[in-house]
C-alpha cells in the first residue's frame, strides 16, 4: 500500500508538471497580450510593462522563472483583472465561494443520483425505469446554460420565488446548486443503473438468493457496494471541477467564485490568472483521482494494488 501511494503521488506530481508546461506554452501562443484594451498603450508604455513583468525575456527564460516560482507556491500576479495582486490571494478569496457551492452540488448529485440509479435497476423495463432513463438522458443532453436560464426565468422572473443573483441567503443557493448538480446527478443515475444491473446478474447474488437472504440485504449490502466503483471513479474529476465552480453557473447567477474570475481572465487576456487557475484545477483533479483510487480498497477489499 505504501509503495503504491508513493508511486501514485510521484505520477501525480509529474502530471501536474506536464499540465503546467502545456498551459504555459499554449497561453504564450494565444494572439494578443494582457495590455491590449480599447485604447492601446504606446510602444514605450508597452515596453516598460513588459520589462516590469519580465515579458521582455526569451520564452524559455520566462518558462524557467515561472516553473521555479511555482515550486515556491507563487502563481504570479494579475496583469489586468486586479493589477499587481497575487493570484494565490485571488484563489484564496474566490475558491471558498465556489467550493461551498460545489460541495452542495456534489451532495445533491450523489444523494439523488445513486438512489435513482438503484430504483431504475430494481424496476428494470417498468415505467419507473423508463421515466428515470428519460430524465437522466435529458439531464445529460441539455447544456448547463439552458438549465440555468430556464430555471431563472421560471422561478425568479415569473414566479418570483427565488433571488435573481448572488449568494445572500439559503434560498439563493437553490437554483445554482440545482443547475450545477443536475448534470452529474443524471450521469450518476445512469452509471448506477448499469453497474447495479451488472452486479445483480453475478453468481454471488444468485447464491445469496438461494441461501434465502432478504432482498434488502442482497441489494444494499452486496450489490450496492460493488456497484459504487464506477461512481467513485467519476466522483474524482467531478468533485474537482464542481468545487472550482461552474463557469456558466457563476456567470448567469452573478456569483463571485473562481469560475467567474476565470471567464473574466479569458476575456481580458490576463494570462497569469488563466494559467494559475488552470494549474490549480488540474492539481485538484489529479489529487481527487488519487484519493478515489485509494477509496477503491475501502469499497472493495478484494481489489489488489501493484505490490500486493
Amino acid at each position: 500500500m505504501g509503495k503504491y501511494i508513493v508511486k501514485r503521488v510521484g505520477s501525480a506530481l509529474f502530471t501536474i508538471f506536464i499540465a503546467a508546461t502545456i498551459t504555459f506554452f499554449i497561453m504564450n501562443l494565444v494572439p494578443g497580450d494582457p495590455f491590449m484594451s480599447e485604447k492601446a498603450p504606446s510602444a514605450e508604455v508597452k515596453k516598460a510593462l513588459e520589462l516590469k513583468y519580465g515579458l521582455d525575456k526569451p520564452l524559455i527564460v520566462q518558462y524557467k522563472n515561472y516553473m521555479l516560482n511555482l515550486l515556491k507556491g507563487d502563481f504570479g500576479i494579475s496583469y489586468k483583472l486586479q493589477k499587481n495582486r497575487q493570484i494565490v490571494d485571488i484563489i484564496k478569496e474566490s475558491f471558498p465561494t465556489s467550493a461551498r457551492l460545489g460541495a452542495m452540488a456534489v451532495i445533491f448529485a450523489v444523494t439523488f443520483g445513486i438512489p435513482l440509479g438503484c430504483i431504475a435497476a430494481l424496476k428494470r423495463n417498468k415505467w419507473v425505469d423508463n421515466l428515470i432513463r428519460i430524465l437522466s438522458t435529458l439531464g445529460i443532453s441539455i447544456p448547463g446554460f439552458v438549465i440555468a436560464t430556464t430555471t431563472m426565468i421560471l422561478f425568479t422572473v415569473n414566479l418570483k420565488w427565488l433571488p435573481t443573483s448572488g449568494l445572500k441567503g439559503p434560498s439563493s443557493y437553490i437554483l445554482p446548486v440545482f443547475t450545477l448538480g443536475f448534470y452529474p446527478m443524471c450521469y450518476i443515475a445512469r452509471l448506477m443503473r448499469s453497474s447495479m444491473l451488472e452486479s445483480l446478474s453475478q453468481d454471488y447474488i444468485r447464491t445469496a438468493k438461494a441461501k434465502g437472504m432478504s432482498s434488502f440485504i442482497i441489494t444494499f449490502k452486496h450489490a450496492l457496494r460493488n456497484s459504487l466503483i464506477p461512481v467513485i471513479t467519476y466522483l474524482g474529476p467531478l468533485i474537482a471541477s464542481v468545487l472550482t465552480g461552474g463557469f456558466v453557473v457563476e456567470q448567469v447567477f452573478n456569483i463571485p467564485g473562481l469560475g467567474r474570475y476565470f471567464v473574466k481572465a479569458l476575456n481580458g487576456r490576463d494570462y497569469m490568472v488563466i494559467m494559475g487557475t488552470t494549474i490549480f484545477l488540474a492539481t485538484l483533479i489529479i489529487m481527487m483521482n488519487l484519493v478515489c483510487d485509494l477509496l477503491y480498497k475501502i469499497v472493495d477489499p478484494r481489489i489488489k494494488f501493484g505490490e500486493e
